[in-house]
This record gives structure tokens, sequence and C-alpha cells, in this order.
């Protein structure tokens, strides 16, 4: 199975949140990407359950859901009845983190779990055969449009060497400041699934972003 692509809702234009939608379902990306941001995780605020609840309605792809908020266990249940496919949540925000992806995977999504760029890989280890997806950033979230941190491919490859030692099939995701310049290398370090919304939804011609990046070759 080749790489899968997940543009980020979060650079899209919200005027136009309808046409924005149609684009990606016609496109041959293969998730939605939607990053939920509370202020205090992160210092950015970006949507809630009632525009999740709105984009379920239109997409015709998976809602790959990437909580960067503090408290995530309190909403799990209300993520999954607005749509959520999979549920990704931060290991910096999770107290009892084996708890909380053993109640996504029982709320009937896939599991998660994401690491700030600062964050030693080591915090993986554990829990890793409970889980479906490692979502890497490769920028400090809370915004979007900012620059690739550039030894993250040295941690996608030591992500990559530790999920085949360990023997669990688990997804290797990357998000932030991904683009045609560094999609194919990123791929090739070990990424299952990129994420891409500055360069997808500020480009000329998304829907040709979209099939450059998900057909790299």
């Amino acid at each position: 199975m080749g790489h899968l692509l997940s543009p980020s809702l979060l650079a899209a234009d919200f005027s136009r949140l309808n046409k924005e939608i149609a684009m990606v379902n016609r496109s041959e990306a293969d998730w939605l990407h939607l990053d939920i941001m509370d202020g205090v995780f992160v210092p950015n605020i970006s949507f809630g359950f009632p525009v999740l609840k709105y984009v379920k309605q239109l997409s015709e792809k998976p809602l790959d859901t990437h909580l960067m908020i503090s408290y995530p266990d309190r909403y799990l249940e209300r993520f999954r009845d607005a749509g959520a496919n999979i549920l990704t949540v931060h290991y910096e925000a999770c107290p009892h983190l084996n708890r909380t992806v053993d109640e996504i995977r029982r709320l009937g999504m896939k599991a998660g779990v994401s690491i700030n760029p600062h964050t030693s890989l080591t915090v993986l280890e554990w829990v890793l055969p409970y889980i479906d997806m490692v979502l890497i950033m490769t920028v400090n979230p809370g915004y979007g449009g900012q620059e690739f941190i550039s030894n993250s491919y040295d941690r996608i490859r030591a992500l990559k060497k530790m999920i085949t030692e360990s023997g669990n099939d688990v997804m290797i995701q990357v998000d932030g400041g991904v683009d045609e310049s560094n999609a194919r290398k990123l791929i090739e370090s070990g990424v299952d699934v990129l994420v891409a919304g500055t360069s997808v939804f500020e480009s000329d011609d998304p829907e040709e972003t979209i099939r450059k990046l998900k057909n790299l070759g």
C-alpha cells in the first residue's frame, strides 16, 4: 500500500468551506485532517463540535481528527458522535494514556498518539500495542504555515525502527510544513500518512497539489 494523504482543513478558506470540502471529496486525498485547538494546550483556537458535525455531513473522506486540547478524555465520546473516525491525542495532554487510547478504540474509532517536537520517542514504546497511529509533529503545534523542523527525518527513521522491532502494525503520520519539497524524503524515511495544509489550500490548484503529493512515484 502506498502512503496516504490527509489535507488539513485548518488552512482552508472558511468563508467557502463547503466548496473546500467538495474539492477534497473530488481529489485523490484519503482522509480529511481536522485540528482541534483549545487555546490552552496550544496558543490558538480553531473550531469545535458544530463545525465538526457540519464537515461530517459534507465529507466523503474519513475524518482524521487531531486533538490539541487539555483534558481530551472529557470529550472522546462527543468527538465520536460528531463524526471523528480517527482520533489522535497528545501524549503531553494525557496522564493516563493507555486508558485514553483504550477508550478511543472502545468507542469504535482508530486511536492515534501525537508527540511534540521536543518529546522523546521512548514515551511511545509501551503504548505501541494499543494504538493505530503515531503523529510526529514536524512543527511546534498551534499554527499552520510554520517552517518544517529539519531533524524530524531522524526522528521518523528512529520511530520506524522502533515500530518494526516491536512487531506492531502502527502507521506514522507527520504534520507541519509538509509540501512538495520534502514529501518524498518523508515517505522514504518511513512516513505512512502525510498531513498537508497550507501547501494544499493556498496553492493555485489545490486538487493538482493533492495529486502530486499523493503520487510521488
